[in-house]
């Protein structure tokens, strides 16, 4: 792919992102804009102009699942040896190859989970916990650690962020047992995850030698999702930067959900502040989600859409089924209708790995499993059982990793079929439900990876293990066929077909224990998450009462006032206007690009004649629209534009490019027989 095909993939305002090489620059991104594919290409665009060595990139992300798939799309167009990571992975690194020269010895063990530790600190000051309060504790230790407040700073501290204690206990007591907690670290010879940002803050603040070193390593940063840095990994990325100023920040305020655990927007907001006259690139066309969920996601933030670095999406996708809204009358009637929804949206061809039934707390959990196990749909807990942790997986990848050599010159597809028929997997799905199609789903998933890495990037068994363990370390599984349940937390980052979003009602959406101005405000943006986890189908629903016969005195969420149907305020309509009006701005940017969208339509038109399908799922207007402005002279340049995968391309490529060429295409002639 030349530089001109890289640039010529994006849109506008994603081009300008990549474009910008040098010095800072600001990318507020609304959900499903492609904030990921601007900035990989920002990143390989710099590779390729020799404005960047790959190797002094680091792109720092909040999940090591997004650090693998950022290293992945990066391989995809031809770069690698950038370093993507989250900030403990980096500063991980970083103190276990300067802890020896500044503090000798090796790095202490990190503690995985702080609960005996704050369990002990508990018992010496006689506060005695149970579990949840032991959780509680343990946040806050957290909340005071990233906000890098010190036990004897921590009242005023936590009183000025309104901070009202935990677990029972006020500001003062937590502060004595920040303090012991601290102790019992010590005696134990013990580290946690945030001490691990925090001790290397204090050697890049001390050590000049030491940051120097580390400032010749990294020369140019890229920090995703900005929305949620906390004063300590801000600190600790301007000790990275020194002086510089080559930074670029992506986040998208709307999207701050994590304030409980020290993060804040505000280093986002106040970018242009900070950096006099650095760009601000504003990304608003989603590419994710159609015009209904785009329309209902705007309408929910509208009334808090305060902040100038927030966003309004403007929906590119054609317009699509509308949103649902149901009441049911109790928490087991909405979780049967929402299993038996699921059933007909399967039927209908949406595939269940495609499919995400999303909540506010985890409770709400099990009723919904059941249901789905009632109706006897398969499932996976987002947090549950890792993927790479399942026997059956360890036990494939053992054999994937033996057939390297012994499979040399074989086609990748096939090889990995031979291995894994070994291990139990078939070309059919089991009949049998539970664990033996578990396990053929998990033996499925890495069949299917094998298919895209051979497609994608012409992989031989070799290049399927080393990806399997970069997935592992990043705990980035391939997709398992299954429905998800996930918290509204736990989905930021993903998105689905379709969505089910339960349990919209006051004390849940907003949670009860969400107390002022700003805590209502989160859960309003924590809806809009949910909502713009969606790209088709998407049903909001409540229970009236908690259990069969109880008493109906649940209402909806205050957020959905005005927009749930029955309020005098019901989406359709609207929705619909944005549809054409979104086309319409699109025809009447550039008279070519309108009359090839024209042609474009027209030859869709006649396959889905000829065809007997649908017109839009030919190609979607998006698609067209992409095609138009792109005008793609050969079949590379179509392959890489959005809604055009391999089996389109083949099917459609030679006839697209005859329109675009302005040529008339007997649609019959090109089609199979």
């Amino acid at each position: 792919m030349t530089t001109a095909e890289l640039l010529d993939a994006l849109d506008p305002d994603q081009r300008a992102v990549a474009e910008h090489l040098t010095g800072p620059l600001c990318v507020l991104a609304g959900a499903g804009t492609g904030k990921t594919r601007a900035i990989t290409y920002r990143i390989a665009n710099g590779v390729r102009a020799g404005a960047y060595n790959p190797r002094t990139v680091l792109a720092v992300t909040f999940t090591a699942r997004a650090a693998g798939e950022m290293r992945s799309r990066l391989r995809d167009l031809g770069v690698g040896g950038v370093q993507a990571r989250t900030f403990h992975a980096a500063a991980l690194r970083q103190l276990s190859y300067f802890w020896p020269q500044t503090i000798g010895g090796t790095v202490p063990q990190i503690v995985a989970h702080k609960a005996s530790l704050v369990g002990e600190a508990s018992g010496r000051l006689g506060l005695g916990a149970d579990r949840v309060a032991i959780r509680d504790l343990a946040a806050e230790v957290e909340w005071a650690k990233v906000s890098l407040t010190t036990p004897e700073d921590y009242v005023d501290a936590a009183a000025r962020a309104g901070r009202t204690g935990a677990a029972g206990h006020d500001l003062p007591t937590l502060a004595r047992l920040l303090s012991v907690y601290e102790d019992v670290k010590h005696e134990r010879g013990v580290i946690d995850f945030e001490d691990v940002l925090l001790l290397m803050v204090g050697i890049l603040a001390e050590r000049e030698d030491v940051a120097a070193q580390v400032r010749e390593q990294y020369r140019h940063f890229v920090v995703d999702e900005y929305q949620d840095v906390s004063p300590l990994q801000q600190r600790l990325l301007e000790l990275w930067l020194g002086r510089r100023t080559e930074l670029c920040v992506v986040g998208d305020v709307s999207q701050t959900i994590y304030s409980f655990t020290g993060a804040t927007p505000r280093y986002l907001s106040d970018f242009p502040r900070r950096h006099p006259g650095a760009p601000v690139v504003r990304l608003v066309r989603d590419y994710r989600s159609t015009p209904q969920v785009v329309e209902l996601a705007n309408r929910v933030l509208a009334p808090a859409r305060r902040s100038s670095a927030a966003v309004e999406l403007v929906a590119q996708r054609p317009s699509s089924a509308a949103v649902r809204f149901e009441t049911y009358d109790d928490d087991l009637a909405e979780a049967r209708a929402v299993a038996e929804r699921i059933g007909e949206l399967h039927r209908d061809g949406v595939a269940l790995s495609e499919i995400a039934v999303l909540y506010r707390t985890n409770g709400q959990a099990e009723m919904l499993e059941q249901a789905l196990a009632d109706a006897q749909i398969g499932y996976l807990v987002r947090g549950g059982e890792r993927f790479f942790a399942r026997r059956e997986v360890r036990e494939a990848i053992v054999l994937l990793r033996g057939a390297v050599r012994s499979s040399a010159g074989q086609p990748l597809t096939e090889a990995v079929r031979d291995v894994l028929s070994s291990a139990g997997w078939s070309p059919e799905a089991p009949a049998a439900r539970g664990a033996v199609r578990e396990r053929w789903e998990s033996l499925n998933s890495l069949v299917a990876l094998a298919d895209e890495l051979a497609a994608t990037r012409q992989a031989d068994m070799a290049g399927l293990v080393a990806e399997l363990d970069e997935r592992m370390a990043a705990q980035h599984a391939p997709t398992v066929e299954g429905v998800t349940l996930a918290s509204l937390h736990a989905a930021k980052g993903l998105e689905w077909d379709a969505v089910f979003l339960v349990g919209v009602s006051e004390g849940l959406l907003p949670i009860s224990l969400a107390e002022g101005e700003d805590a209502v405000a989160e859960e309003r943006r924590l809806l809009y998450v949910g909502i713009t986890r969606a790209r088709e189908h998407l049903q909001l629903s409540f229970a009236r009462a908690r259990t069969v016969g109880g008493r109906a005195s649940r209402k909806r969420s205050r957020f959905l006032d005005g927009i749930w149907p029955d309020a005098g305020g019901g989406a359709r309509r609207p929705q619909r206007a944005a549809a054409k009006a979104h086309t319409a701005a699109f025809l009447e940017d550039d008279p070519a690009d309108a009359e090839l969208f024209e042609r474009l339509r027209s030859w869709r038109a006649d396959v889905a004649r000829v065809l007997s399908r649908p017109a839009y799922t030919v190609l979607h207007d998006t698609t067209l629209q992409a095609i138009a402005s792109a005008k793609p002279k050969d079949l590379r340049q179509l392959g890489i534009l959005r809604g055009i995968g391999s089996t389109k391309l083949e099917a459609y490529g030679p006839q697209v490019l005859a329109v675009v060429r302005g040529e008339e295409v007997d649609v019959e002639a090109y089609l199979p027989a």
